[in-house]
């Protein structure tokens, strides 16, 4: 693990390890957490400096991905392995997002297969990747075994159980319906959820870098020795 005087120092010590991966087609990245560990704002951030450098960032998020309603909740608004296993629509991912970039893909892509304003599919034109393109997709349980072959790296973004709960509550309280609201479900959903996530996939072990997200402002950056980035 290295330390960086500051975020600026770490994130670009991230994406120069990214931008050494070389494919004759795009690069898949995860950038995979706990919900509300800061995977968004990573994401954006690398995707930032991506574009300042002259390559090409397609940012996108699963959550272009979403099952119906009636699917995501068939187990309970609060059950957990609800949230793990019926949230998203994990072939439609593959099949539009990550195939298509990948060895022999055609580099025609779709971001989106679901929205979830209205819950209902959506057929989303098909956008074409250049070859050097690097994807950076965030969201939760990326590594899960039905897409961890199709990412060529994943980034843990590493936060305590304590402080996601404190920025998630103060993130999502008004959307959810105020604090005690988003604290139940954040202990009855999410933390559960990703606690079956870790038992499962051992995300943090098996991730290619780990950016631990506790100090925002300070973060630190571990890449694996075993791992697929130099």
């Amino acid at each position: 693990m290295l330390s960086y005087p500051n975020r600026a120092a770490a994130l670009q010590a991230l994406v120069t390890a990214i931008s050494t991966v070389t494919f004759a087609r795009p690069i898949r990245v995860a950038i995979d957490g706990r919900t509300a560990s800061g995977k968004t704002t990573l994401a954006d951030e690398l995707s930032e400096i991506l574009v300042a450098s002259g390559r090409e960032a397609i940012r996108t998020s699963i959550d272009g991905f979403h099952r119906p309603k009636a699917e995501r909740y068939a187990r309970g608004r609060n059950s957990p392995e609800g949230y793990y296993y019926d949230a998203r629509d994990l072939p439609a991912i593959n099949a539009l997002l990550l195939e298509p970039l990948g060895p022999d893909g055609s580099r025609a892509y779709r971001t989106a297969s679901f929205d979830l304003l209205n819950d209902e599919p959506i057929d989303e034109e098909a956008k074409m990747a250049s070859a050097d393109a690097i994807l950076i997709v965030d969201g939760t349980f990326l590594q899960r075994p039905e897409l961890s072959g199709n990412w060529d790296l994943a980034i843990f973004v590493e936060t305590t159980e304590a402080v996601c709960e404190r920025r998630g509550v103060e993130r999502d309280a008004q959307l959810l319906g105020g604090m005690d609201a988003a604290r139940q479900l954040y202990a009855t959903r999410y933390q559960p959820a990703y606690s079956l996530y870790e038992r499962i996939c051992a995300p943090s072990l098996n991730a290619d870098a780990v950016f631990n997200n506790d100090d925002f402002d300070r973060p630190d950056l571990t890449i694996k020795a075993n791992g697929r980035l130099p």
